[in-house]
């Protein structure tokens, strides 16, 4: 008995661990200077820390909630926030868009997100001229301004519905978590 508990009790340390390898755990230091690159990073790392303590221990029936028949689940939601990244991404490295849908795992989908997210601030943060970026779907393109009222804020606003149907499940925000100081309490 005391082996499983043991095993279990390492298990779980070793996915709490891996988990604070994933960008955003905490926020990263807020660069020297103001420009407009630093400032749209930032708004980047605050969209991932908070995404990251949205998403960290959802549990199946977190994923498969939704409010109402006609709603998302949170797993759907999560999914729509991996398209919003890549076309954050890419708006950093003017690529095209595409509607290329892999089918990925909510772990792989979450470590996507992050990842892209964390991509995509360190770009803008090095970034001298945003005007140089553009959102490309097919013929289109569209000003950077348009990431931070289109997807930017379209992933903050998901984010805090991940949060409200985790609460609606028994399953609140962790406590600790200070998305003020983009600090975990400890």
């Amino acid at each position: 008995m005391k082996i499983r508990l043991l095993s279990a009790f390492f298990f779980i340390s070793i996915l709490a661990m891996s988990s604070q390898n994933l960008p955003y755990y905490e926020i990263p230091e807020a660069p020297k200077e103001y420009t407009a690159g630093t400032v749209a990073g930032r708004m980047i790392d605050g969209l991932g820390f908070r995404f990251y303590w949205a998403t960290e221990g959802l549990t199946p029936k977190d994923l498969g909630f939704k409010p109402t028949k006609e709603s998302r689940t949170s797993e759907e939601t999560i999914t729509h926030i991996l398209g919003l990244s890549q076309v954050i991404l890419n708006a950093t490295m003017n690529i095209p868009n595409t509607n290329e849908k892999a089918s990925m795992t909510f772990d792989q989908k979450r470590k996507q997100i992050l990842e892209n997210l964390k991509k995509a601030s360190d770009k803008l943060k090095k970034t001298k001229d945003l005007s140089k970026l553009k959102i490309i779907f097919g013929e289109n393109e569209f000003q950077f301004w348009n990431a931070m009222n289109g997807p930017i804020a379209d992933a903050m606003w998901h984010v805090g519905q991940i949060v409200s149907f985790r609460r609606s499940t028994g399953n609140p925000f962790p406590k600790g978590i200070s998305v003020f100081t983009g600090k975990v309490k400890k």
